[in-house]
């Protein structure tokens, strides 16, 4: 029965995007392992919930990060998603392609094949975008994506004071335009999250030719130089899946490395450090580690029109029951509903600032910053040259692997996120704030200097959870490539790993999105189809890009 022709490991966003294309025509048999358990429950498919999952043993493997140096010595926590749907079914369910010339990029550093033109028409293939502009949007894929309700008057004040502030407007950042403030789109559906599970998976499950077992993934078991299978941990015992054609790996930033080099494909000094032996001596298995980093600007409101009022036990219930029983109301939403992509200075080509805005003070574990009504805006600098690493603590397989992310670790950093402080302040000072901005609750109008600015963000900044880069896509000749650009693993035959961790550069935005498409354009190439023809549309840049930074 532990035998199919494509053996995933991990039903991510790229794992169940690839379960449902390699099993949709019915000629091949593919088998997903997953430890993680059922995402059935509120706490999962309530959009509103998304701060519990993130918290949750039972749906996050709890990884942090080795002290940052940079950052206080702190432990920074870096979730990733141990239930059906990865960490699509844990994340805030929020929805950015990224730039387009975030994938040029990846193409002239050595994932030929994938550049925007070549990854538009795979965007358009997994999308049923609800609004949305017109001839860049996909209207009949298995995942749909929405604006929020935006029935709060902050939504609409953020995107004003950003046109005050001389910022562009954009209709639709996953359109032609993404730079400018505008609205935020969600990976949501009829009141619940639409996660890769549900869009995908779950659909894939139903035909006969495609199954899960859950299980612990140990190793991949290979003959000569050729994966045939992938070692796992079930009931206590330890057997082996067995796969015809090829083993493909999908189990996230942190544990795709992880597995690799647990199997002995990574770089030889370390692998006999542990004791594992060499099948493969590939220096970039773990290395090239990026993420986002981001901090909270936070304002009390002058005016009770934040989600404050809602932050009491008694409206979490009333909110609990209009989704539990009707699938409306506040609980249908992750509650980011604007967003804006910025440029941080003349020059500069692409947005590299991300906002996110909420109208409520809080952290992301739900706690409330703020006592009375606030709102905030998520800002990151989303292109960091800092660069970190996964290693493995140790030869057992359960072990949590070793996670260094550098983060600030590059000067620019500093001046970068000096620069969003400064100009977030400018975004909040517009007219159309002046009703609602009563005084800075965080940084706090005391905090001005260069040498303050950086004392807040030592202690302030937190990961945005997006790792990638760490079995980077690349040329053959490239010795820190892990992969080809089909995906396969280099120096090996029948194993593939298609995740984020084969971005070779991080992309502007959220990266559901690009981890999804991943998988939705590895399934092309492991099944030898030709891939989708290539788009001819032009994206916008902004004409005043060498002059000015809006």
């Amino acid at each position: 029965m532990n035998q199919a022709d494509f053996v995933i490991i991990g039903s991510g966003s790229a794992g169940s995007a690839m379960a449902y294309r390699l099993s949709e025509d019915g000629r091949h048999s593919v088998i997903v392992l997953e430890f993680g358990g059922s995402d059935i429950g509120p706490f999962v498919q309530m959009p509103a919930a998304l701060a519990y999952p993130m918290n949750m043993d039972r749906y996050n493997w709890g990884y942090l990060s080795e002290p940052e140096p940079h950052l206080n010595n702190r432990r920074m926590i870096a979730p990733r998603g141990k239930v059906i749907g990865g960490s699509s079914s844990i994340n805030g369910m929020v929805y950015v392609r990224g730039h387009a010339e975030d994938f040029n990029r990846w193409a002239d550093m050595g994932a030929t094949g994938w550049s925007y033109a070549d990854v538009l028409p795979y965007f358009k293939r997994m999308e049923h975008a609800h609004g949305g502009e017109e001839g860049w949007r996909g209207t009949n894929g298995p995942l749909h994506v929405r604006r929020g309700e935006v029935r709060n008057p902050l939504y609409r004040a953020f995107i004003e004071a950003g046109r005050q502030a001389g910022f562009p407007v954009t209709e639709d950042y996953n359109g032609s335009k993404q730079e400018g403030f505008g609205l935020m789109e969600q990976t949501t559906w009829e009141g619940r999250r639409w996660s890769a599970a549900n869009a995908y998976l779950k659909p894939a499950l139903k035909r006969p030719n495609c199954r899960l077992i859950r299980c612990y993934a140990r190793r991949i078991v290979f003959e000569g130089m050729r994966a045939v299978g992938v070692e796992i941990e079930l009931n206590g015992r330890v057997e082996i899946v067995r796969a015809n054609r090829e083993v493909i790996l999908a189990a996230s930033a942190f544990n795709s490395p992880k597995i690799l080099l647990l199997s002995g494909i990574g770089p030889a000094g370390h692998l006999k450090e542990m004791g594992i032996d060499v099948v493969a001596d590939r220096p970039g298995v773990g290395q090239n580690l990026q993420d986002h980093l981001e901090y909270y600007h936070q304002f009390r409101s002058r005016l009770p029109v934040t989600l404050h009022s809602r932050n009491n036990w008694f409206w979490k219930g009333v909110v609990g029951a209009q989704w539990l029983f009707l699938k409306k109301g506040l609980g249908t939403s992750n509650q980011f509903e604007a967003a804006a992509f910025i440029r941080s200075a003349a020059g500069v080509k692409w947005p590299d600032i991300q906002y996110h805005f909420l109208p409520i003070a809080v952290s992301y574990d739900g706690k409330s910053a703020a006592e009375g009504h606030g709102f905030q805006a998520h800002v990151g600098y989303n292109m960091s040259k800092a660069r970190g690493s996964v290693t493995l603590r140790s030869p057992d397989a359960k072990d949590a692997p070793v996670l260094r992310f550098n983060y600030m670790s590059d000067p620019e950093d500093w001046v970068k996120f000096r620069h969003a402080v400064r100009v977030t302040r400018e975004i909040f000072a517009q007219p159309a704030f002046a009703p609602y901005v009563a005084d800075e609750i965080q940084p706090g109008a005391a905090v001005q200097s260069d040498e303050e600015i950086d004392a807040f963000l030592r202690e302030h900044l937190e990961g945005a959870y997006h790792p990638c880069g760490t079995c980077k896509m690349g040329r053959e000749s490239d010795p820190m490539a892990v992969v080809d650009p089909t995906t396969k693993v280099i120096g090996v035959e029948g194993l593939r790993v298609a995740d984020s961790s084969i971005f070779p550069h991080v992309t502007y935005g959220n990266l559901n999105s690009p981890s999804i498409m991943t998988g939705e354009k590895a399934s092309d190439h492991i099944l030898g189809r030709d891939p989708l023809p290539r788009s001819n549309q032009e994206p916008w840049i902004n004409p005043n890009w060498q002059v000015s930074d809006r």
